[in-house]
């Protein structure tokens, strides 16, 4: 069930003494331990569409380990065993509720995801390794043409964590909220007003071949924006569309000094970054080298993996997922202290994620997480409460 986001919320919420949406937690006090099993998630449909809901909750049972699935109840089933070619799974889907309608189900204690999805249930098979998640940048995925999207949560002793995602594609919209300890209620993820189709028509105007993301079905039905890492995986978006910026960034460190500041709590632990003989070397107070990078390709950029790899630890990963939000947000050329925290300055190069920029751009609290460590500087769309009385998940408006 990892993802790329997955590991990114494990890595920073490490750093931070805690880990969120698939991840490990400081064990909380004992008074802290009052998260029950299963909480209630209220499913609200507010997206004036006709067709069925469905609804799955899948994930890993954090109490064992084991892969599985849970009814509207909150009771946990494990998957039956995989094979090569993979088999279908079981049935895992819950009836959501119709337009204008809500709904509530029973969420466990899981790091997972909640699908859902219109007109049609998803496709999902078993392999000997586990569940085969949609991989919609396949164009012969089963769930190809169907209209779906997903969030994610983790559900422990120390709370929920629930956010809304971007990170793999931009599709069907959708809200997460949650009921805090005090009453109080805090969501994330709402559009602003004509965002929707807004997204698409700015992928659509951008140079460069930003257009080739926008997935639509034979019947017209626009499903899905792929992001920029699946869409150069896939071929929709050029493998160089970020090779002028990355050069540049290449250039300038060369002469000049990167600062990473990468912890927020620990303002005197800094890293230095100077490029030498095509490498991007890091070096501490001391001056000893503790970390080095090849100059990355977009992949490397959009997905923060391969040449940005960000291990979980206290060096490279916290490093990497630094330049990473400073890749994506065109931010390492006119800042040579990072990260590069005020919102002001993101996406301001020709050269950038306009993928990431038009969905901030067009969310109406500015926060997504249009790619793995959207969280820097806190400009993610996740809500957690360390004892939570309710969470939410709404099917917004297609406008």
């Amino acid at each position: 069930m990892r993802t790329r986001l997955t590991h990114r919320l494990l890595l920073t919420a490490a750093a931070a003494g805690l880990v969120a949406a698939g991840l490990v937690v400081q064990a909380p006090s004992r008074a802290e331990a009052a998260v029950p099993d299963t909480i209630p998630l209220t499913l609200t449909n507010n997206s004036g569409r006709g067709e069925a809901v469905y609804v799955y909750t899948l994930g890993t049972l954090l109490s064992t380990g084991q892969q599985g699935w849970a009814d509207a109840s909150g009771a946990f089933h494990p998957w039956p065993a995989g094979s090569v070619p993979p088999v279908p799974a079981p049935d895992a889907s819950i009836p959501g509720p119709a337009a204008g309608q809500s709904k509530t189900i029973r969420i466990p204690k899981l790091s997972g995801r909640i699908y859902f999805s219109y007109g049609r249930k998803l496709d999902f098979r078993l392999a000997t390794g586990g569940l085969v998640q949609p991989a919609v940048q396949n164009p012969s995925d089963p769930n190809h043409d169907i209209l779906f999207n997903w969030s994610e949560y983790t559900l422990n002793d120390a709370g929920l964590w629930l956010n809304s995602t971007q990170v793999d594609m931009f599709s069907a919209p959708y809200a997460v909220g949650v009921q805090r300890a005090d009453g109080s209620t805090v969501n994330t993820g709402h559009l602003k007003p004509g965002g929707y189709n807004g997204v698409f028509s700015a992928l659509r105007a951008q140079s460069g071949g930003w257009g080739g993301l926008v997935q639509t079905r034979s019947d017209g039905t626009v499903l899905r924006a792929l992001s920029p890492g699946h869409g150069v995986e896939s071929g929709a978006l050029p493998a160089s569309v970020m090779d002028d910026y990355i050069n540049r960034v290449w250039q300038k460190y060369a002469t000049t000094t990167l600062t990473v500041t990468p912890f927020a709590n620990q303002p005197n632990t800094k890293y230095f970054g100077r490029v030498s003989g095509g490498v991007m070397n890091f070096t501490n107070g001391s001056g000893a080298v503790v970390t080095s990078f090849q100059k990355p390709d977009a992949d490397s950029v959009f997905g923060c993996h391969k040449l940005l790899d960000a291990p979980n630890d206290q060096v490279r990963g916290p490093i990497s997922r630094t330049l990473c939000a400073g890749f994506n947000r065109s931010t390492l050329l006119v800042n040579p202290n990072q990260p590069d925290t005020s919102s002001a300055a993101f996406y301001q190069d020709p050269v950038t994620n306009h993928y990431a920029r038009a969905i901030h751009d067009r969310m109406a609290d500015g926060k997504a997480y249009a790619f793995a460590f959207d969280d820097v500087g806190n400009h993610e769309s996740l809500v957690h409460d360390g004892s939570p009385r309710q969470a939410y998940l709404t099917l917004d408006p297609f406008s």
